[in-house]
């Protein structure tokens, strides 16, 4: 049977009030030490709604991960200004990308290193969320420079950037450097322009 609006709009609702629930209750216990009441209890909502939404924690932990990356590149998006070279779109938009990353440390450490723990479905989950990354780097690079005849990154490039990114993030979580992600922006320009030259 066909929802109505009004019944879609519900159904969205409680599903983002157990993103949100699902955040903030691991943000202040982790996600090991996170239940389904400690889920339910901060997004007020009953057990029945989270199974009609997930069917495991883990599911949610998942959902939550992909909405928090998707907004993740949203800013990216927002920082392009496609007056600059490629190399500024870049280090505009890997700053804010990085400053948003460290607005929640807590969920940060537990999106970027629960998601491994989590078998077949975590790790498909970060492919996926990695291949819009890689995307977008080929959008905003080749864009440039198609308009400025220069050489085009190749996707496994993008995906090598992506990768190499990703384990900066992680090392910084595990020394504690959160509050310092933009000091990876230096860097992680620095490594798109190298490969970006080797092609």
């Amino acid at each position: 049977m066909k929802q109505t609006s009004e019944e879609q709009d519900k159904t969205s609702l409680h599903r983002h009030r157990l993103l949100e629930g699902m955040a903030r209750a691991v943000a202040a216990k982790g996600y090991p030490d996170t239940t389904i009441a400690d889920i339910v209890r901060e997004a007020a909502v009953s057990r029945r709604t989270f199974y009609e939404h997930f069917s495991t924690k883990a599911d949610c932990l998942i959902a939550l991960y992909e909405a928090a990356s998707r907004g993740a590149l949203d800013v990216l998006r927002a920082a392009i200004d496609p007056v600059h070279d490629w190399e500024g779109q870049a280090e505009a938009a890997l700053a804010a990308y990085f400053d948003c990353l460290s607005q929640n440390p807590a969920l940060m450490r537990t999106l970027f290193v629960e998601i491994l723990g989590l078998g077949a479905d975590g790790l498909a989950a970060r492919r996926r969320v990695n291949q819009e990354l890689a995307a977008f780097m080929l959008e905003v690079v080749n864009g440039a420079a198609r308009r400025r005849r220069r050489p085009v990154l190749s996707a496994d490039l993008a995906m090598a950037v992506v990768g190499g990114i990703n384990e900066l993030v992680l090392q910084a979580i595990e020394e504690g450097r959160v509050g310092g992600l933009r000091e990876l922006t230096g860097v992680s320009v620095g490594l798109l322009r190298a490969v970006t030259r080797g092609e």
